[in-house]
């Protein structure tokens, strides 16, 4: 079956940016259909399964009640269905060359990852903070007691040839308006949180905000504190691209996914997570998500071909590696894990690692720190409206488009963090802030020339390998 983890660091040592949809179907045959034309995309790709709303709260006779009435699901229902259906909607589709991971959003995983593992599958995402506090309101230390039980199901698929793998989504909190350093910090907790139940696979999040340069210091940052904090674990780390208010025009939309995969390859990220020009009205369908991811991977490829300096000859091939996908032609060389000049650093390193010794400061178990570190405001997630969350924090977009501080609560950053005296956010200003995004690259998109069309095909990456029929 292979590792997801290791399937992604052999991309990378590969020079080939992974990239991945967000994809869930209540019907197992559209299910199947999807992961199987996300295998055969002109990219190096791993599937998703993305869980239905009723699942994700642990209303499986909901889910139950939909299924039996044909009423389509937001995602695919695993806990209802049997294990035999899912095992038959992975069956000659996932394998060393196509790991598939399951996404879902709940603060009580338990279920999902027993029934993840007996469908055959060892690669999932979450965390306790980033899948309470904005989803629901559970109380932070069930979470926390949830999330290790489910750490303890997933590290138990050793015990039958696994190395199960763990996605962090602290570095996504609330999509948006949340400065940098405290995504990153959250990203940092939750992967120290796994390694500290036994994870030994991680990958660490962060999802794409407003400014380039901004994202482009916040993960470096988190490079850095993941190389000083974890490193005896097999990491790396995913890029979101923008999780917010998606741009209405096909051309910007297209435009926001690829300044995503340029960032993924300038920070040396080894997989991106895409969004697609459908996202501003409505779910995408499969080829909609097929050909977003192809685009981020065009759109990669010729970022890292610019960015690489000029040779005399092709790349060093690495050495072969039996859980990496199939390719053709000679390998290029490995992704730049930092950009072409010097990132300028605004402190978000700073602050972040004074967030997490925070944290760690108050224990070392984890379980008990993170909770309590939210008692005291030392974490403490802007415009989150979760009863365990302080609520003294404030952030706006300055007139640059970077997120900044206007209020750090009882936050670690005194003498850390710059802080503005930003007008007192009201309603139309939030509204304002959240469809900056939006309408920079909608705007950017007028100014195209009508000549200007995606990347053609001479910059496609070479497809995967042939695969077998019933694999299709």
């Amino acid at each position: 079956m292979g590792s997801f983890g290791a399937f992604v660091s052999a991309a990378r040592r590969a020079g080939r940016l992974v990239v991945q949809p967000r994809m869930g179907m209540s019907d197992p045959r559209a299910m199947r259909a999807g992961l199987a034309a996300t295998r055969a995309a002109d990219a190096t790709t791993v599937g998703t399964v993305t869980l239905d709303s009723y699942t994700r709260v642990g209303d499986q006779a909901a889910a139950r009640r939909a299924l039996a009435e044909g009423v389509p699901l937001n995602g695919y229902p695993l806990v209802t269905l049997d294990t035999a259906v899912t095992r038959s909607v992975l069956d000659g589709i996932q394998d060393h060359a196509f790991p598939v991971q399951v996404r879902h959003g709940s603060a009580a995983p338990q279920d999902i990852v027993a029934a993840l593992v007996l469908a055959g599958l060892d690669a999932t995402e979450g965390g306790p903070v980033s899948y309470c506090l904005p989803y629901g309101r559970t109380p932070l230390t069930a979470s926390v007691e949830n999330w290790a039980r489910g750490c303890d199901l997933l590290v138990g698929t050793r015990a039958h040839g696994a190395e199960p793998h763990l996605e962090t989504f602290g570095g996504c909190m609330m999509g948006q308006l949340c400065p940098p350093s405290l995504l990153v910090a959250l990203s940092v907790l939750e992967a120290l949180f796994f390694a500290q139940h036994g994870l030994r696979s991680v990958s660490l999040s962060y999802a794409q905000q407003t400014d380039p340069g901004q994202d482009e210091e916040a993960v470096h940052a988190l490079r850095r504190l993941a190389e000083a904090l974890l490193p005896d674990l097999d990491w790396h780390i995913v890029l979101y691209t923008y999780m917010g208010v998606f741009p209405r025009t096909p051309d910007g939309a297209r435009l926001l996914l690829e300044e995503s995969a340029r960032l993924a390859v300038r920070t040396g990220a080894a997989r991106l997570i895409v969004k697609t020009a459908a996202e501003a009205h409505r779910i995408p369908s499969v080829q909609e998500n097929v050909t977003a991811l192809e685009a981020a991977a065009r759109a990669a490829e010729t970022e890292r071909a610019r960015a690489l300096p000029a040779t005399t000859g092709p790349a060093a091939a690495p050495a072969a590696d039996p859980t990496a996908a199939p390719v053709a032609g000679p390998m290029p060389a490995p992704a730049p894990g930092h950009a072409a000049g010097p990132v300028p650093d605004t402190g978000i390193h700073a602050e972040a690692s004074a967030l997490v010794q925070a944290v760690l400061e108050i224990s070392p178990d984890l379980g008990r720190a993170l909770p309590r570190a939210f008692e005291r405001g030392y974490l403490d997630v802007p415009y989150c409206l979760h009863p365990d969350n302080a609520q003294r924090t404030r952030s706006y977009l300055d007139t640059d488009g970077r997120l900044r501080w206007s209020a750090i609560g009882a936050m670690p950053l005194g003498g850390i963090a710059e802080l503005a005296h930003a007008p007192r956010l009201t309603s139309s200003g939030l509204l304002t802030a959240l469809g900056h995004v939006e309408r920079r690259f909608d705007a950017a998109a007028l100014d195209l020339p009508p000549a200007h069309r995606p990347l053609g095909d001479g910059h496609r990456p070479p497809a995967r390998a042939a695969l077998p029929e019933e694999g299709r």
